[in-house]
């Protein structure tokens, strides 16, 4: 799965810039939380003020132990971006903006695709980070 594939007509640099800043952080989280739900990944030992520290860049991040991330990583990406874009207008996820982000995805995607990712969409829209 590429990552500019799904670029939205409004994302820009800034939002390049922005996800490179938390992609690591949030591929942490994102493993810890599968663990802390029963996942067969091992215990991170990750929590919000090590999220926090690694996405501003004050700590040092281990690799990643689930590959599994890399094919969501596109979504997280997309509803990164589209949280800095639509954040003042869409506060908290609703069916309109769910909409919106569907069609905005990609054109060529099917409804398929979108069901697959769109957890994931969604995750990346409603994370925060500190700097």
């Amino acid at each position: 799965m590429e990552s500019n594939r799904y670029n939205a007509v409004w994302w820009s640099k800034d939002n390049d810039s922005g996800w490179e800043k938390v992609k690591e952080a949030f591929r942490r989280d994102w493993d810890q939380t599968k663990h802390d739900f029963g996942g067969k990944p091992p215990d991170l030992k990750q929590d919000v003020p090590d999220t926090v520290k690694q996405a501003a860049g004050k700590q040092h991040i281990p690799p990643p132990s689930v590959p599994n991330f890399e094919e969501h990583e596109p979504a997280f990406r997309f509803g990164y971006g589209a949280r800095q874009h639509y954040g003042k207008d869409y506060p908290a996820w609703d069916d309109r903006l769910e909409r919106t982000l569907q069609k905005e995805w990609s054109p060529a995607t099917d409804a398929d695709t979108w069901n697959r990712y769109s957890k994931s969409v969604r995750r990346g829209y409603e994370y925060k980070s500190k700097p």
